[in-house]
């Protein structure tokens, strides 16, 4: 069933969840680095990226969703 979810999934979809994905990727990289070189400013930064990826995977969860719902009329 997961192969089949994914492959039947639109490419806006998967452009979000791999976007969101590395937007997240990135956040926790960005707190690393900036907490291990004591840069306040930095590691604040990196929350906002997070935060981001975070909005972008439930943007992501909400075009699947719709997309079921729309496959599922007809």
């Amino acid at each position: 069933m997961l192969n089949e979810f994914w492959a039947t999934a639109s490419t806006t979809y998967k452009t979000l969840v791999f976007s969101a994905m590395g937007l997240i990727a990135v956040g926790i990289i960005l707190t690393i680095v900036g907490n291990t070189s004591h840069n306040q400013g930095l590691a604040d930064a990196s929350l906002a990226v997070i935060g981001l990826g975070l909005i972008l995977h439930v943007v992501g969860m909400v075009v699947r969703g719709q997309q079921i719902r729309k496959g599922l009329k007809k």
